[in-house]
């Protein structure tokens, strides 16, 4: 009898398990930032997330980047739905690093640094909701740092205009089309990464040289 409750009990656990980081019909990731001990995660849209993939997959203490889709009300949302305007969603990138190795404010620094946060709904040439300035956080600390420093940034004067990135809780992270992942180190060739990301990647590392992986 003590078998049997043993296994419902841990068939019980794994359904429990499923439900808070389980897939959806299109690998939908709803993760928790101590779902490892020793990683946080937090996700950040600032224009194309080929971008923003190919500068923080650089950076050290950063454990993996993940192009995807967040903040929209479509469910499984694809590229060509996401880039027509119409789900909701933005163009994100989902970080897990070690706050061990690098610290949430100094991700938020890199972040707010690498791209322009005071124009809505665009990024150079390209213009669009998904392309918006946000912050997706998991935990309260999160959020109240990141509203901290985005206060603090716009009474410094620091950029022009005020900053216009969007804080909000994370509440479904759709993982982009394989293709997309990586998509820098796998098409430097291709004229986007030529004469957009690549740039604002050499910018990066000139001003945040210490923060760079060993090569």
């Amino acid at each position: 009898m003590k078998f049997k409750y043993f296994w419902i009990s841990l068939i019980i656990l794994m359904a429990l398990s499923l439900n808070t980081y389980g897939s959806n019909d299109k690998n939908e990731i709803i993760i928790n930032d101590n779902e490892i001990m020793d990683k946080d995660t937090i996700v950040f849209g600032a224009g194309c997330f080929w971008c923003i993939e190919a500068i923080f997959s650089d950076i050290k203490g950063v454990y993996s980047v993940t192009s995807g889709y967040c903040g929209g009300f479509t469910e499984n949302p694809t590229y060509k739905e996401v880039c027509s305007g119409t789900t909701g969603h933005a163009e994100v990138a989902r970080i897990i690093y070690n706050p061990n190795e690098i610290s949430f404010e100094e991700l938020l620094e890199i972040f707010w640094k690498t791209h322009d946060p005071t124009t809505p709904n665009r990024q150079g040439n390209d213009v669009g909701t998904q392309y918006r300035s946000c912050i997706f956080y998991l935990n309260e600390n999160q959020n109240q740092k990141s509203i901290y420093y985005k206060d603090k940034l716009n009474s410094s004067g620091a950029f022009s205009k005020q900053i216009v990135t969007e804080i909000e809780k994370l509440q479904k992270f759709y993982p982009a089309e394989n293709y997309h992942q990586d998509y820098y180190e796998n098409n430097k060739e291709n004229s986007y990464c030529k004469f957009v990301i690549q740039p604002k990647l050499e910018k990066f590392k000139k001003v945040f040289y210490n923060n760079l992986k060993e090569e």
